[in-house]
């Protein structure tokens, strides 16, 4: 029998795929699961034990939460990346992830096909297929869902026809949660009006008041909330989770443009990570230069861009990887942040590297640096050229 590799999650449509290629196909099925942070133990367990029993050959459950972080959200952090000044790249940069783990696996077992579960209908078909493309060249790609263009209702149909014991009940909200945010989709998102509504939403609000926090950061690094240190950036991440998602912070919706051309909205809820973006930025303006920031912003975007449309294995991510790092050399220090319901504030930050001291002159007040002469002639000689520009206009004008 031919080997498959299937991207499983344990839903209708990769329980689908495990009977199409098993039973109607004779592939020798193995599934993986790619944690990115979505999953708890036991809801992995469950999800393992499903595989087995819809008559996988093996499973293979991939903890790749601090994989995900060291190959993709670090430079999120490093690049301050929000996609259309909105969006945090929640699942855009988790399939990216979830797609290496699975060509490795494939690598791995040298499986004769890979296969996901992905619509005809978004980005993730794209993103899944370059990464399959790339890293393992040569082995074929099969979309069960895709190819048979399956309605849902279909798919329940032909698992209970094979004995499945079913429990899909179609939600009314569509979530899909990761360690760098959790995206929500509904009735609301799918036309351009609509707002989504208080219970959609997966963290409901239950802080009240205001809570400050502090954030350290080491070479752009989060290493500490409140004092409280972490083995791995990751912990941290997910630890300010649990502070700042009960006050409901990091909420949006986000109008995209999809990679195959069509617009599309998403809700999203982000707390940690919009936080993490928000002080890293307030840090990075103390610490770094004019040109620094200048220049990171706009390889930032690049790189954001990029890496939605799915070319994270284009080698001049890696080139923008190390500028983003080498940026950080001084992106150390402490952040305040004020939390309250829906929303919160960079208070200010404390570095030893902050740029903004007081020996070299207060904004608006004096200076120490150099005299009003000086300014005098810089400011001559500073605009020499455009005043150079303007008197010839005007002698043509004569």
């Amino acid at each position: 029998m031919k080997k498959i590799v299937l991207g499983f999650s344990g839903g209708l449509d990769t329980t689908f795929c495990v009977k199409y290629l098993s039973e109607d196909k004779g592939y020798e099925v193995h599934s993986v699961i790619v944690n990115t942070g979505g999953f708890s133990e036991e809801e992995l367990k469950q999800i393992e034990a499903h595989a087995y029993k819809l008559g996988v050959k093996t499973h293979t459950t991939v903890n790749a939460v601090t994989t995900y972080y060291d190959r993709i959200i670090k430079y999120l952090i490093y690049g301050n990346v929000l996609k259309n000044n909105t969006y945090p790249l929640s699942v855009s940069a988790e399939r990216l992830s979830q797609a290496v783990h699975i060509a490795e696996h494939v690598q791995k077992l040298k499986a004769d096909a890979v296969a996901h579960g992905s619509t005809g209908a978004g980005n993730d078909q794209v993103r899944f297929d370059m990464i399959f493309h790339i890293m393992i060249p040569g082995v074929e790609i099969i979309t069960p869902i895709r190819d048979l263009k399956l309605s849902r209702e279909a798919e329940i149909e032909y698992l209970k026809g094979k004995g499945v014991d079913l429990n899909f009940t179609k939600a009314l909200y569509s979530i899909n949660k990761g360690l760098w945010g959790t995206s929500v989709g509904g009735k609301e998102t799918l036309s351009s009006k609509g707002m989504l509504p208080e219970e959609a939403w997966p963290t409901q609000v239950t802080a009240t008041g205001s809570q400050e926090v502090k954030l350290s950061f080491v070479k752009g690094e989060l290493k500490a909330v409140d004092g409280k240190s972490f083995d791995h950036p990751s912990q941290a991440i997910q630890y300010l989770q649990t502070i700042a998602g009960p006050y409901g912070v990091g909420r949006d919706i986000h109008v995209g443009d999809t990679i195959i051309g069509i617009k599309g909205r998403v809700g999203f809820e982000a707390a940690a990570p919009m936080v993490i973006l928000k002080a890293h930025h307030a840090l990075e303006k103390h610490v770094l230069t004019k040109w620094q920031l200048n220049w990171k912003d706009q390889l930032a975007q690049f790189y954001g861009n990029w890496l939605h449309e799915g070319q994270i294995l284009d080698p001049v991510m890696r080139d923008i990887e190390a500028y983003l790092e080498n940026s950080q050399q001084n992106v150390t220090g402490d952040v305040f942040v004020n939390l309250q319901p829906y929303r919160f504030q960079v208070i200010g930050i404390e570095s030893p590297y902050d740029l903004m001291s007081s020996k070299f002159g207060k904004y608006g007040e004096m200076n120490t640096g150099f005299t009003g002469d000086d300014v005098r002639g810089f400011s001559k000689i500073f605009g020499n050229q455009t005043s150079i520009w303007n008197a010839v206009q005007a002698d043509n004008k004569k």
